[in-house]
C-alpha cells in the first residue's frame, strides 16, 4: 500500500488530506495544495479530475513547495498509486521513422515516458495496455526522448 498526504500550505501547514490509493476527484477534500508528503509507494498526481491533464511523478519523500520544484500550479485534482512490479518489464513501440518518434505502443508493465532525453521534461505514466496514438497516453506529439521502467526509480 502507498500513502500520500496533501497539504494546503507550503511546508506541510494548514489542512491536509491523506490518501492510500487512487482518487479520481480530490476537489472535495481541498481547494489548493502547496506541499506533499509521500510516505510510501509511488504516485502520479494530475492537475485535472479523472487522471487527466498534466501529470507529475512523485516517489517517497517530502515536497515542501512542490510547485516551485515542478512548475505545477496549485491544483491537484486526482492521484493514482503506481503498483509495485517485480519481474521483467516489457513494452513494444511501433515507430514511424525514428525510435524517438513512435506512433503507438503496447505496454505490458508500468513505464514513464519523458519528452526529452536523459529522463528530463514532461513525463507520462504508461500503464499496461494498448496506446494506438500518442493522445491516448496524454502526449501532445509522438516525440519521446527517453523511457524508464518504474522500478529503476
Amino acid at each position: 500500500m502507498g500513502k500520500i498526504i496533501f497539504y494546503e500550505d507550503r511546508n506541510f501547514g494548514s489542512r491536509y488530506h491523506e490518501c492510500m490509493g487512487d482518487c479520481a476527484d480530490l476537489h472535495s477534500y481541498f481547494n489548493l495544495c502547496h506541499s506533499v508528503k509521500v510516505e510510501s509507494g509511488y504516485f502520479m498526481v494530475y492537475d485535472r479530475p479523472s487522471y487527466m491533464g498534466c501529470q507529475y511523478f512523485l516517489k517517497r519523500g517530502e515536497y515542501p513547495d512542490y510547485m516551485c520544484m515542478m512548475g505545477m500550479n496549485d491544483c491537484i485534482r486526482s492521484c493514482r498509486m503506481i503498483p509495485m512490479h517485480h519481474g521483467t518489464f516489457r513494452m513494444r513501440l511501433y515507430e514511424r521513422f525514428h525510435m524517438s518518434d513512435f506512433q503507438s505502443c503496447q505496454v505490458m508493465d508500468e513505464w514513464l515516458a519523458y519528452k526529452q532525453p536523459n529522463y528530463m521534461g514532461r513525463h507520462f505514466y504508461l500503464r499496461p495496455g494498448e496506446y494506438r496514438r500518442y493522445s491516448d497516453w496524454g502526449g501532445m506529439s509522438s516525440r519521446m526522448g527517453s523511457i524508464r521502467q518504474i522500478r529503476d526509480l
